[in-house]
């Protein structure tokens, strides 16, 4: 799953490269006395889906993160039963103590010599 999901932004990278690429050549070509019509077309193209295609994959690891960071349940973590479980072991450590707290009360007011 973290592999796939390295691969996803490996894959965005290039496609972040090809959106410079796409970028440079649109200013390379809007620099010339006559630009090739054709040719911008074609560049413009791939660099609007370009810009989709690292959009979408941003926000569905960003969603991803979201999940993580919130402890969301989501596929292939175990955080969030983490958490879970910290947060028992916290309230029963809570328990104890006051429980000890409970008892010396009782002692003290069930003590004959006080």
């Amino acid at each position: 799953m973290a592999n796939d999901r390295l691969r996803a932004l490996e894959d965005v990278e290039k496609e972040i490269a090809l959106v410079l690429q796409s970028a440079g050549t649109i200013v390379l070509e809007l620099s010339k006395e006559k630009a090739n019509a054709s040719l911008l077309d074609r560049q413009l193209n791939q660099f609007q889906t370009s810009i989709n295609r690292v959009e979408s994959e941003l926000s569905a690891q960003i969603r991803y993160l979201t999940q993580v960071a919130t402890g969301q349940p989501h596929e292939g973590s175990t955080y969030s039963a983490r958490k879970d479980c910290q947060m028992a072991l916290n309230r029963a450590e809570y328990a104890r103590v006051k429980l000890g707290e409970l008892g010396r009360t009782c002692e003290i007011m069930l003590d004959p010599q006080t």
